[in-house]
């Protein structure tokens, strides 16, 4: 990948036509950044070859291309920031940056986006930054092949990996990001995709984004985060083929749902989370074609969720496939795949005969009492949930699968 996109940035420097190379090396005539940036006119390109160069809130302020071969690391001794792109047409790559600054007050990063369009940046790798990543009023871009970690301990010593502001029509793709708070963060950002990155071993989240809508994020993995990825209070969003894998804790879950309206979840895995997909408020969500397996809860509802459909998911292993605080539904939940239905399909179509009722009376008792969890494979378990079956006085009575699948969709 690394070896495509540099040759792609070198070939559109060879057809933008009279421009220049600025080579910055040791025994160069150029040895600064700063310097090389400086002389360089729009559309050139400063080539860095390989050794450490000190790099203090280095501002990009025309369209340049500012290629790093290998070998080559920025170090911005601690004390701000790194790189700040001010220009539209800007790209970097091929670079490893150290040392940027930490701060309580100020979002410090390793490059600092502001206000610019069609800018690149990939082949980076950022080791250990306050913000890895930061974009603000920034559109047309694209974040891709990079690799930003840390060694963060607590959210209020840490920032966010890749981190995007007041943003729209951002690609950020091919990135591995963790050790740090969140691993991808977006908030006001429109129109934009999140797919193919591997975000892992953060503190907080694997992503998080609020207040923005038309975005989709695809084809990502979420391990082993605080939790995987929180949605909240944004519509429009696509979310399809992510896997949400052992996102583990006391309150942690695969996917969390706040306020989201009109909204695809597709073809996603939770599988071994403490909840699978956990869902407040939201409305007009298609659930179609996903596995929940090996989670404590493989879906659990709070508060006013209407109109949304689950339809064709696999629910397999889980202690509790469906949680629910109150016994109204609005909700569908037809031609599912359940592993702990017990009916028969005389007629061998495929279709369940008997109705499933997915919400049990332990997991009402244990939402209310969670000391109550220790019982879960106990007799006294089994016998409670069949004669709530039997005659639903705790869960909705009108929460059916009245077309259980008597195989996987897998």
């Amino acid at each position: 990948m690394r070896l495509t996109i540099v040759s792609i940035l070198l070939l559109l420097v060879s057809h933008r036509g009279n421009t220049s190379v600025w080579d910055v090396c040791a025994t160069c005539s150029i040895q600064t950044i700063e310097e090389a940036v400086e002389r360089a006119a729009p559309s050139d390109t400063v080539r860095v070859q390989k050794g450490v160069y000190v790099c203090e809130d280095i501002e990009l302020r025309k369209p340049v291309v500012l290629l790093g071969e290998d070998g080559a690391v920025l170090d911005g001794l601690g004390t701000g920031y790194v790189l700040k792109i001010l220009s539209d047409s800007v790209a970097v790559s091929g670079f490893k940056i150290i040392n940027s600054g930490r701060s309580y007050t100020k979002d410090f990063a390793a490059i600092y986006v502001f206000r610019s369009s069609y800018f690149t940046l990939s082949n980076l790798e950022i080791v250990d930054p306050f913000f890895g990543i930061l974009l603000e009023k920034s559109k047309n871009g694209t974040v891709v092949n990079n690799r930003v970690y840390g060694v963060s301990k607590r959210e209020d010593d840490s920032g966010n990996g890749i981190h995007l502001w007041h943003c729209t029509n951002i690609i950020v793709e091919h990135n591995e990001v963790y050790g740090l708070r969140d691993g991808i963060y977006l908030e006001f950002v429109d129109e934009s995709k999140i797919s193919k990155n591997y975000t892992h071993n953060n503190i907080r989240y694997g992503l998080h984004f609020m207040f923005s809508n038309h975005d989709e994020y695809v084809d990502n993995i979420f391990e082993n985060n605080g939790a995987g990825v929180a949605v909240m209070f944004s519509k429009f969003i696509i979310m399809q083929n992510n896997r949400f894998t052992h996102n583990w804790g006391t309150a942690s879950y695969g996917l969390l749902l706040k306020e989201i309206y009109d909204a695809e979840v597709i073809d996603n895995s939770f599988t071994e989370n403490t909840i699978g997909i956990f869902i407040d408020g939201s409305t007009r969500i298609n659930y179609t074609g996903n596995l929940f397996e090996q989670n404590g809860w493989a879906i659990k509802v709070s508060g006013g969720c209407y109109t949304n459909k689950f339809y064709q998911n696999n629910f397999i292993g889980n202690s509790f496939d469906v949680s629910y605080n109150s016994k109204m539904n609005d909700n569908s939940f037809n031609g599912n795949y359940w592993s702990d239905y017990t009916g028969y399909d005389l007629d061998k179509d495929g279709i369940g005969d008997v109705p499933y009722r997915p919400v049990k009376l332990f997991s009402y008792i244990v939402n209310n009492t969670p000391e109550t969890i220790i019982l879960l494979r106990s007799l006294f378990v089994d016998i409670i949930n069949f004669s709530e079956k039997v005659s639903p006085v705790f869960t909705p009575d009108d929460l059916i699968d009245n077309q259980p699948s008597t195989f996987s969709f897998q």
